[in-house]
Protein backbone atom coordinates (compact mmCIF):
# COMPACT_ATOMS: atom_id res chain seq x y z
CA UNK A 1 0.00 0.00 0.00
CA UNK A 2 1.56 3.19 -1.56
CA UNK A 3 0.14 7.03 -0.11
CA UNK A 4 0.65 8.18 -3.13
CA UNK A 5 -1.42 5.74 -5.48
CA UNK A 6 -4.33 7.34 -7.82
CA UNK A 7 -8.00 6.70 -6.89
CA UNK A 8 -8.19 4.85 -9.94
CA UNK A 9 -4.79 2.18 -8.54
CA UNK A 10 -6.91 2.60 -5.09
CA UNK A 11 -9.97 1.30 -6.38
CA UNK A 12 -8.34 -1.87 -8.74
CA UNK A 13 -6.52 -2.61 -5.41
CA UNK A 14 -9.96 -2.82 -3.33
CA UNK A 15 -11.36 -5.14 -6.30
CA UNK A 16 -8.64 -7.36 -6.33
CA UNK A 17 -9.42 -7.47 -2.26
CA UNK A 18 -5.60 -6.58 -1.91
CA UNK A 19 -6.98 -4.69 1.44
CA UNK A 20 -10.48 -3.54 2.72
CA UNK A 21 -11.86 -0.05 2.97
CA UNK A 22 -11.14 -0.35 6.89
CA UNK A 23 -7.56 -1.39 6.33
CA UNK A 24 -7.26 1.73 3.61
CA UNK A 25 -8.94 4.27 5.72
CA UNK A 26 -7.44 3.50 9.00
CA UNK A 27 -4.00 3.65 6.76
CA UNK A 28 -4.65 7.50 5.72
CA UNK A 29 -5.77 8.55 8.85
CA UNK A 30 -2.29 7.30 10.90
CA UNK A 31 -0.58 9.08 8.02
CA UNK A 32 -2.89 12.32 8.76
CA UNK A 33 -2.18 11.99 12.58
CA UNK A 34 1.17 10.71 12.67
CA UNK A 35 2.64 13.79 9.55
CA UNK A 36 -0.01 16.31 9.39
CA UNK A 37 1.33 18.71 12.27
CA UNK A 38 3.89 19.64 9.88
CA UNK A 39 1.71 21.12 7.19
CA UNK A 40 -1.58 21.82 9.09
CA UNK A 41 -3.66 20.57 6.17
CA UNK A 42 -6.65 19.27 8.49
CA UNK A 43 -8.63 21.34 10.73
CA UNK A 44 -11.06 18.28 11.77
CA UNK A 45 -10.23 14.58 11.53
CA UNK A 46 -13.63 12.64 11.32
CA UNK A 47 -12.28 9.29 12.11
CA UNK A 48 -15.02 7.54 13.99
CA UNK A 49 -17.24 9.16 11.11
CA UNK A 50 -14.65 7.58 8.34
CA UNK A 51 -14.63 4.22 9.74
CA UNK A 52 -18.10 4.06 9.88
CA UNK A 53 -18.21 4.92 6.06
CA UNK A 54 -15.34 2.44 5.36
CA UNK A 55 -17.44 -0.62 6.79
CA UNK A 56 -20.35 0.00 4.75
CA UNK A 57 -18.30 0.52 1.58
CA UNK A 58 -16.93 -2.91 2.44
CA UNK A 59 -20.31 -4.39 2.88
CA UNK A 60 -21.01 -2.92 -1.18
CA UNK A 61 -18.18 -4.29 -2.28
CA UNK A 62 -19.01 -7.64 -0.87
CA UNK A 63 -22.86 -7.28 -2.36
CA UNK A 64 -21.50 -6.30 -5.57
CA UNK A 65 -23.54 -2.84 -5.14
CA UNK A 66 -20.41 -0.84 -5.18
CA UNK A 67 -19.35 2.11 -7.47
CA UNK A 68 -16.22 3.21 -9.11
CA UNK A 69 -15.25 5.43 -6.11
CA UNK A 70 -17.26 3.09 -3.21
CA UNK A 71 -14.29 2.76 -0.12
CA UNK A 72 -12.14 5.44 -1.70
CA UNK A 73 -10.87 7.88 0.82
CA UNK A 74 -11.33 11.73 0.41
CA UNK A 75 -10.94 15.18 2.15
CA UNK A 76 -13.14 18.36 2.07
CA UNK A 77 -12.21 21.70 2.39
CA UNK A 78 -13.80 23.24 5.14
CA UNK A 79 -16.29 25.88 2.82
CA UNK A 80 -18.53 22.57 2.16
CA UNK A 81 -21.22 21.73 5.10
CA UNK A 82 -21.10 18.55 6.18
CA UNK A 83 -23.53 16.89 8.73
CA UNK A 84 -22.84 16.56 12.36
CA UNK A 85 -19.54 18.21 11.40
CA UNK A 86 -17.85 21.03 12.55
CA UNK A 87 -17.60 23.88 9.43
CA UNK A 88 -15.24 26.76 10.14
CA UNK A 89 -13.99 28.28 6.38
CA UNK A 90 -11.26 28.79 8.06
CA UNK A 91 -12.88 31.66 9.92
CA UNK A 92 -12.69 32.32 14.36
CA UNK A 93 -16.28 33.41 13.25
CA UNK A 94 -17.70 29.99 12.33
CA UNK A 95 -15.26 28.02 14.84
CA UNK A 96 -18.32 26.63 16.92
CA UNK A 97 -20.70 25.87 13.95
CA UNK A 98 -21.76 22.24 13.20
CA UNK A 99 -23.53 21.93 10.00
CA UNK A 100 -26.80 20.33 10.13
CA UNK A 101 -27.41 18.83 6.93
CA UNK A 102 -24.64 17.83 4.02
CA UNK A 103 -24.03 20.27 0.61
CA UNK A 104 -24.94 18.59 -2.18
CA UNK A 105 -21.52 17.58 -3.30
CA UNK A 106 -20.55 16.34 -0.09
CA UNK A 107 -23.76 14.08 -0.61
CA UNK A 108 -23.22 12.83 -4.17
CA UNK A 109 -19.99 11.41 -2.97
CA UNK A 110 -21.23 9.96 0.00
CA UNK A 111 -23.61 8.13 -2.10
CA UNK A 112 -20.72 7.22 -4.05
CA UNK A 113 -19.41 5.48 -1.79
CA UNK A 114 -16.65 7.53 -1.10
CA UNK A 115 -15.00 8.08 2.95
CA UNK A 116 -14.70 11.20 4.26
CA UNK A 117 -11.44 11.58 6.21
CA UNK A 118 -12.24 15.03 7.59
CA UNK A 119 -12.53 18.95 6.65
CA UNK A 120 -9.13 20.83 5.06
CA UNK A 121 -7.49 24.21 6.19
CA UNK A 122 -8.48 27.12 3.53
CA UNK A 123 -8.12 30.78 3.94
CA UNK A 124 -10.26 31.76 5.56
CA UNK A 125 -13.87 32.25 3.88
CA UNK A 126 -11.87 31.43 0.72
CA UNK A 127 -10.10 34.78 0.67
CA UNK A 128 -6.49 33.89 -0.09
CA UNK A 129 -3.59 33.25 -2.91
CA UNK A 130 -1.24 31.05 -0.12
CA UNK A 131 -3.41 29.98 2.49
CA UNK A 132 -2.30 32.15 5.37
CA UNK A 133 -5.30 33.83 6.08
CA UNK A 134 -6.86 30.85 7.94
CA UNK A 135 -7.82 31.41 11.62
CA UNK A 136 -6.42 28.19 12.27
CA UNK A 137 -3.15 28.92 11.07
CA UNK A 138 -0.74 28.85 7.57
CA UNK A 139 -0.73 25.21 5.66
CA UNK A 140 2.96 24.66 4.90
CA UNK A 141 3.73 23.45 1.17
CA UNK A 142 5.32 19.08 1.26
CA UNK A 143 7.75 20.49 -1.23
CA UNK A 144 8.92 23.10 0.98
CA UNK A 145 7.27 23.62 4.36
CA UNK A 146 8.48 27.69 4.30
CA UNK A 147 6.86 27.73 1.03
CA UNK A 148 3.27 28.18 0.85
CA UNK A 149 0.91 25.58 -0.82
CA UNK A 150 -1.50 28.27 -2.72
CA UNK A 151 -4.84 29.36 -1.78
CA UNK A 152 -7.54 29.01 -0.81
CA UNK A 153 -7.81 25.32 -0.97
CA UNK A 154 -4.42 24.87 -0.27
CA UNK A 155 -5.69 22.61 2.33
CA UNK A 156 -6.94 19.97 0.17
CA UNK A 157 -3.73 20.27 -2.26
CA UNK A 158 -1.42 19.87 0.76
CA UNK A 159 -2.58 16.98 2.15
CA UNK A 160 -3.02 15.28 -1.72
CA UNK A 161 0.94 16.21 -2.10
CA UNK A 162 1.85 14.78 1.11
CA UNK A 163 0.22 11.47 0.83
CA UNK A 164 -2.11 12.02 3.75
CA UNK A 165 -5.50 11.49 1.36
CA UNK A 166 -5.94 10.88 -2.12
CA UNK A 167 -8.42 13.69 -3.13
CA UNK A 168 -10.01 16.12 -1.85
CA UNK A 169 -12.70 18.68 -2.80
CA UNK A 170 -12.11 22.49 -3.19
CA UNK A 171 -13.80 25.54 -4.50
CA UNK A 172 -12.43 28.14 -7.06
CA UNK A 173 -13.64 31.54 -6.82
CA UNK A 174 -10.72 32.83 -8.75
CA UNK A 175 -8.01 30.08 -9.15
CA UNK A 176 -8.45 28.81 -5.66
CA UNK A 177 -8.64 25.19 -7.01
CA UNK A 178 -5.87 25.80 -9.91
CA UNK A 179 -3.04 27.84 -8.47
CA UNK A 180 -2.69 25.60 -4.82
CA UNK A 181 -2.82 22.61 -7.90
CA UNK A 182 0.35 23.69 -9.18
CA UNK A 183 1.89 24.89 -6.31
CA UNK A 184 1.62 21.33 -4.74
CA UNK A 185 1.99 19.53 -7.82
CA UNK A 186 -1.36 17.95 -8.16
CA UNK A 187 -4.41 17.86 -10.31
CA UNK A 188 -7.26 20.04 -9.95
CA UNK A 189 -10.73 21.12 -12.12
CA UNK A 190 -12.46 23.96 -11.93
CA UNK A 191 -15.98 23.08 -13.91
CA UNK A 192 -18.04 24.98 -15.35
CA UNK A 193 -20.18 27.83 -13.15
CA UNK A 194 -23.18 25.82 -12.43
CA UNK A 195 -22.28 22.32 -13.12
CA UNK A 196 -21.44 21.76 -9.60
CA UNK A 197 -23.95 22.40 -7.15
CA UNK A 198 -23.39 25.17 -4.69
CA UNK A 199 -26.03 24.12 -2.13
CA UNK A 200 -24.02 23.70 1.27
CA UNK A 201 -21.38 25.58 0.17
CA UNK A 202 -20.54 28.24 2.24
CA UNK A 203 -20.59 31.95 0.11
CA UNK A 204 -18.01 33.92 -0.68
CA UNK A 205 -18.51 35.58 -3.92
CA UNK A 206 -22.07 33.82 -5.31
CA UNK A 207 -21.53 34.50 -9.16
CA UNK A 208 -18.17 32.87 -8.86
CA UNK A 209 -17.43 30.52 -6.59
CA UNK A 210 -17.81 26.88 -8.00
CA UNK A 211 -17.14 23.58 -6.06
CA UNK A 212 -14.60 21.27 -8.06
CA UNK A 213 -12.11 18.12 -7.32
CA UNK A 214 -8.60 17.94 -6.97
CA UNK A 215 -6.47 14.72 -6.99
CA UNK A 216 -3.25 12.62 -8.05
CA UNK A 217 -3.98 12.30 -11.51
CA UNK A 218 -6.58 13.69 -14.79
CA UNK A 219 -8.34 10.13 -14.43
CA UNK A 220 -9.17 10.69 -10.56
CA UNK A 221 -10.59 14.15 -11.86
CA UNK A 222 -12.76 12.57 -14.06
CA UNK A 223 -14.04 9.79 -11.77
CA UNK A 224 -14.91 12.96 -9.08
CA UNK A 225 -16.86 15.38 -11.39
CA UNK A 226 -18.99 12.61 -12.77
CA UNK A 227 -20.06 12.03 -9.28
CA UNK A 228 -20.23 15.70 -8.17
CA UNK A 229 -21.97 17.29 -11.15
CA UNK A 230 -25.20 17.67 -12.17
CA UNK A 231 -28.24 19.54 -11.89
CA UNK A 232 -29.74 20.19 -8.06
CA UNK A 233 -32.88 21.91 -7.59
CA UNK A 234 -31.86 23.65 -4.42
CA UNK A 235 -29.45 25.45 -6.12
CA UNK A 236 -30.96 28.56 -8.32
CA UNK A 237 -27.46 29.09 -10.53
CA UNK A 238 -27.26 24.81 -10.59
CA UNK A 239 -27.55 24.06 -15.21
CA UNK A 240 -30.27 22.35 -16.15
CA UNK A 241 -28.24 20.62 -19.21
CA UNK A 242 -24.26 20.88 -17.70
CA UNK A 243 -21.77 18.07 -17.37
CA UNK A 244 -23.13 14.86 -19.03
CA UNK A 245 -21.35 12.67 -16.36
CA UNK A 246 -19.14 11.34 -19.06
CA UNK A 247 -15.76 12.62 -18.18
CA UNK A 248 -14.29 8.92 -17.34
CA UNK A 249 -15.52 6.83 -20.54
CA UNK A 250 -14.49 9.95 -22.72
CA UNK A 251 -10.48 10.58 -21.15
CA UNK A 252 -9.34 7.90 -24.43
CA UNK A 253 -10.60 10.17 -26.66
CA UNK A 254 -7.79 11.08 -29.40
CA UNK A 255 -9.05 13.78 -31.44
CA UNK A 256 -6.44 15.84 -32.69
CA UNK A 257 -7.27 19.53 -31.60
CA UNK A 258 -6.84 23.29 -31.85
CA UNK A 259 -5.28 25.19 -28.86
CA UNK A 260 -4.80 28.28 -28.57
CA UNK A 261 -2.13 30.00 -26.74
CA UNK A 262 -3.05 33.75 -25.93
CA UNK A 263 -0.58 36.29 -26.65
CA UNK A 264 -1.38 38.23 -23.29
CA UNK A 265 -0.85 35.45 -20.48
CA UNK A 266 2.82 34.68 -22.30
CA UNK A 267 3.48 38.37 -22.48
CA UNK A 268 3.25 38.40 -18.51
CA UNK A 269 5.27 35.87 -17.74
CA UNK A 270 8.57 37.36 -16.35
CA UNK A 271 10.49 34.02 -15.64
CA UNK A 272 12.24 32.44 -18.80
CA UNK A 273 12.89 29.55 -17.10
CA UNK A 274 8.96 28.87 -16.37
CA UNK A 275 8.61 29.78 -20.17
CA UNK A 276 10.90 26.97 -21.23
CA UNK A 277 9.08 24.47 -19.13
CA UNK A 278 5.60 25.74 -20.64
CA UNK A 279 7.47 24.83 -24.25
CA UNK A 280 8.35 21.75 -23.32
CA UNK A 281 4.96 20.74 -22.34
CA UNK A 282 3.42 22.59 -25.71
CA UNK A 283 5.95 20.27 -27.68
CA UNK A 284 3.92 16.72 -26.02
CA UNK A 285 0.66 17.89 -27.27
CA UNK A 286 2.02 18.53 -30.71
CA UNK A 287 3.86 15.08 -30.48
CA UNK A 288 0.15 14.01 -29.79
CA UNK A 289 -0.86 15.84 -32.96
CA UNK A 290 -2.52 18.91 -31.18
CA UNK A 291 -1.80 22.44 -32.73
CA UNK A 292 -0.86 25.25 -31.26
CA UNK A 293 -2.10 28.85 -32.58
CA UNK A 294 -1.84 32.11 -31.42
CA UNK A 295 -4.45 33.51 -29.88
CA UNK A 296 -5.76 37.56 -28.38
CA UNK A 297 -7.53 37.96 -25.15
CA UNK A 298 -7.35 41.76 -25.41
CA UNK A 299 -9.19 42.62 -22.09
CA UNK A 300 -6.91 40.34 -20.17
CA UNK A 301 -5.36 43.13 -18.01
CA UNK A 302 -8.32 44.31 -16.65
CA UNK A 303 -9.42 40.99 -14.82
CA UNK A 304 -7.59 41.67 -11.91
CA UNK A 305 -9.28 44.36 -11.00
CA UNK A 306 -12.58 43.34 -11.95
CA UNK A 307 -12.57 40.23 -9.95
CA UNK A 308 -12.01 42.17 -6.61
CA UNK A 309 -14.49 44.78 -7.13
CA UNK A 310 -16.95 41.84 -8.52
CA UNK A 311 -16.10 39.13 -5.45
CA UNK A 312 -15.54 41.73 -2.54
CA UNK A 313 -18.92 43.61 -3.54
CA UNK A 314 -20.87 39.78 -3.62
CA UNK A 315 -18.63 38.86 -0.22
CA UNK A 316 -19.32 42.22 1.21
CA UNK A 317 -22.84 40.99 0.89
CA UNK A 318 -22.70 37.26 1.79
CA UNK A 319 -20.93 38.13 5.03
CA UNK A 320 -23.28 40.14 6.13
CA UNK A 321 -25.48 37.34 7.36
CA UNK A 322 -22.26 36.76 10.66
CA UNK A 323 -23.61 38.89 12.98
CA UNK A 324 -23.54 37.28 16.62
CA UNK A 325 -27.48 36.72 16.20
CA UNK A 326 -28.15 33.74 14.61
CA UNK A 327 -25.03 31.28 14.52
CA UNK A 328 -21.49 31.14 14.84
CA UNK A 329 -19.45 33.38 17.05
CA UNK A 330 -20.95 35.97 19.46
CA UNK A 331 -18.81 38.73 21.78
CA UNK A 332 -19.08 38.66 24.89
CA UNK A 333 -21.57 41.10 27.21
CA UNK A 334 -22.62 43.12 24.17
CA UNK A 335 -23.93 46.62 26.22
CA UNK A 336 -26.61 47.17 22.50
CA UNK A 337 -27.32 45.97 19.36
CA UNK A 338 -24.67 47.72 17.76
CA UNK A 339 -21.96 46.87 19.86
CA UNK A 340 -23.14 43.13 19.40
CA UNK A 341 -22.83 44.01 15.44
CA UNK A 342 -19.73 45.61 15.89
CA UNK A 343 -17.54 43.74 18.55
CA UNK A 344 -18.96 39.95 16.94
CA UNK A 345 -17.79 41.46 13.55
CA UNK A 346 -14.66 42.79 14.82
CA UNK A 347 -13.56 39.58 16.78
CA UNK A 348 -14.73 36.96 14.18
CA UNK A 349 -13.29 37.87 10.82
CA UNK A 350 -9.34 38.45 10.15
CA UNK A 351 -7.88 41.10 8.23
CA UNK A 352 -8.21 39.96 4.33
CA UNK A 353 -11.71 39.44 4.86
CA UNK A 354 -11.97 42.62 6.93
CA UNK A 355 -10.64 44.57 4.04
CA UNK A 356 -12.62 42.76 1.07
CA UNK A 357 -16.09 43.50 3.21
CA UNK A 358 -14.75 47.87 3.12
CA UNK A 359 -13.68 47.27 -0.35
CA UNK A 360 -17.03 45.67 -1.44
CA UNK A 361 -19.43 47.72 0.99
CA UNK A 362 -17.41 50.78 -1.10
CA UNK A 363 -18.13 49.77 -4.61
CA UNK A 364 -21.85 48.95 -3.64
CA UNK A 365 -22.20 52.48 -1.80
CA UNK A 366 -24.26 55.18 -2.60
CA UNK A 367 -22.42 57.25 -5.44
CA UNK A 368 -19.80 54.74 -6.03
CA UNK A 369 -21.93 51.72 -7.66
CA UNK A 370 -22.06 52.90 -11.28
CA UNK A 371 -18.42 54.27 -11.44
CA UNK A 372 -16.98 50.98 -9.80
CA UNK A 373 -19.42 47.62 -9.74
CA UNK A 374 -21.54 48.51 -12.51
CA UNK A 375 -18.19 49.24 -14.69
CA UNK A 376 -16.61 45.92 -13.68
CA UNK A 377 -19.46 43.89 -14.23
CA UNK A 378 -19.37 45.60 -18.36
CA UNK A 379 -15.62 44.89 -18.18
CA UNK A 380 -16.42 41.04 -17.10
CA UNK A 381 -18.89 40.67 -19.95
CA UNK A 382 -15.92 42.04 -22.75
CA UNK A 383 -13.54 39.48 -20.38
CA UNK A 384 -16.15 36.85 -21.31
CA UNK A 385 -16.80 37.88 -24.72
CA UNK A 386 -13.10 37.53 -25.95
CA UNK A 387 -13.25 33.71 -24.69
CA UNK A 388 -16.21 33.50 -26.43
CA UNK A 389 -14.36 34.96 -30.01
CA UNK A 390 -11.46 32.44 -28.94
CA UNK A 391 -13.58 29.64 -28.92
CA UNK A 392 -14.83 30.22 -32.40
CA UNK A 393 -11.23 28.94 -33.59
CA UNK A 394 -9.72 27.07 -31.02
CA UNK A 395 -11.23 24.03 -28.94
CA UNK A 396 -9.14 25.20 -26.19
CA UNK A 397 -6.29 27.09 -24.55
CA UNK A 398 -2.98 26.39 -22.74
CA UNK A 399 -1.77 28.53 -20.24
CA UNK A 400 0.58 28.74 -17.27
CA UNK A 401 -1.49 28.73 -14.16
CA UNK A 402 0.60 31.09 -11.46
CA UNK A 403 2.86 33.80 -12.58
CA UNK A 404 5.77 32.05 -10.32
CA UNK A 405 6.08 28.83 -7.91
CA UNK A 406 5.32 28.48 -4.60
CA UNK A 407 6.48 31.36 -2.64
CA UNK A 408 8.07 31.80 0.74
CA UNK A 409 5.21 32.21 3.98
CA UNK A 410 5.66 35.90 4.96
CA UNK A 411 7.14 37.06 1.77
CA UNK A 412 4.31 38.82 0.26
CA UNK A 413 2.67 41.39 2.63
CA UNK A 414 1.42 43.69 -0.22
CA UNK A 415 -2.44 42.97 -0.96
CA UNK A 416 -2.32 44.45 -4.25
CA UNK A 417 0.76 42.07 -4.97
CA UNK A 418 -0.55 39.16 -3.37
CA UNK A 419 -3.71 39.66 -5.63
CA UNK A 420 -1.97 39.69 -8.78
CA UNK A 421 -0.45 35.98 -7.99
CA UNK A 422 -4.37 35.26 -9.34
CA UNK A 423 -3.45 36.89 -13.09
CA UNK A 424 -4.14 33.81 -14.96
CA UNK A 425 -6.51 32.18 -13.06
CA UNK A 426 -9.33 35.15 -12.66
CA UNK A 427 -10.57 35.16 -16.36
CA UNK A 428 -11.74 32.11 -16.70
CA UNK A 429 -14.08 32.33 -13.46
CA UNK A 430 -15.34 35.64 -14.49
CA UNK A 431 -16.24 33.84 -17.82
CA UNK A 432 -17.89 30.91 -15.41
CA UNK A 433 -15.85 28.73 -17.95
CA UNK A 434 -13.78 25.52 -17.06
CA UNK A 435 -10.49 24.96 -16.61
CA UNK A 436 -8.10 22.13 -16.05
CA UNK A 437 -4.88 22.39 -13.82
CA UNK A 438 -1.77 19.86 -14.00
CA UNK A 439 1.76 19.91 -13.36
CA UNK A 440 4.25 20.01 -16.20
CA UNK A 441 7.69 20.74 -14.43
CA UNK A 442 9.67 21.62 -11.89
CA UNK A 443 11.56 24.86 -11.63
CA UNK A 444 14.19 25.03 -8.41
CA UNK A 445 12.80 22.12 -7.12
CA UNK A 446 9.14 23.15 -6.91
CA UNK A 447 5.98 22.04 -8.87
CA UNK A 448 4.83 24.12 -11.88
CA UNK A 449 1.41 24.01 -13.09
CA UNK A 450 -0.06 24.77 -16.56
CA UNK A 451 -3.91 25.06 -17.68
CA UNK A 452 -6.15 23.83 -20.58
CA UNK A 453 -9.12 26.67 -20.53
CA UNK A 454 -12.12 25.27 -22.39
CA UNK A 455 -15.59 26.41 -23.81
CA UNK A 456 -18.42 25.92 -21.23
CA UNK A 457 -19.52 22.46 -20.22
CA UNK A 458 -16.37 20.92 -21.92
CA UNK A 459 -14.98 19.35 -19.13
CA UNK A 460 -15.00 15.85 -20.72
CA UNK A 461 -12.74 17.08 -23.52
CA UNK A 462 -10.38 19.40 -21.49
CA UNK A 463 -9.76 15.93 -19.31
CA UNK A 464 -9.24 14.36 -22.08
CA UNK A 465 -6.27 16.24 -23.31
CA UNK A 466 -5.13 16.39 -19.72
CA UNK A 467 -4.91 12.61 -19.79
CA UNK A 468 -3.37 12.16 -22.63
CA UNK A 469 -0.36 14.29 -21.43
CA UNK A 470 -0.64 12.10 -18.50
CA UNK A 471 -0.08 9.28 -20.61
CA UNK A 472 3.22 10.27 -21.78
CA UNK A 473 4.79 12.36 -18.78
CA UNK A 474 5.33 11.54 -15.23
CA UNK A 475 5.29 15.10 -13.49
CA UNK A 476 2.43 14.23 -11.89
CA UNK A 477 3.89 11.04 -10.60
CA UNK A 478 6.61 12.84 -8.32
CA UNK A 479 6.82 13.06 -4.82
CA UNK A 480 7.75 16.03 -2.15
CA UNK A 481 11.49 14.58 -1.48
CA UNK A 482 11.56 12.78 2.27
CA UNK A 483 8.07 11.26 2.04
CA UNK A 484 7.09 7.57 1.01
Amino acid sequence: MTPFATLTELAAALRAKQFSSVELTRYYLDRIERLDAAYNSFITVTRDRALAQAAAADARLRKGTATALTGLPIAHKDVFCTKNVRTTCGSRMLDNFVAPYDATAVARLDAAGLVTLGKTNMDEFAMGSSCETSYYGCVRNPWDVERVPGGSSGGSAAAIAAGLTPAATGTDTGGSIRQPAAFSGVCGLKPTYGAVSRFGMVAFASSLDQGGPLARSVADLALLIDAMAGFDERDSTSAVHGHPGDAARSLHDAKPRTIGVPKEYFAALEDPALAALFDAARRVFEQDGHRFVEVSLPHSAAAVPTYYVVASAEASTNLARYDGVRYGHRCDAPRDLTDLYERTRSEGFGREVKRRILTGTYALSVGYFDAYYVKAQRVRRLIRDDFLKAFETVDALFAPTAPSIAFPIGQISDPVEMYQQDVFTVPASLAGIPALALPCGFHAGLPVGMQLIGPHFSESALLALGAGYQRTTDWHRRVPPGLR
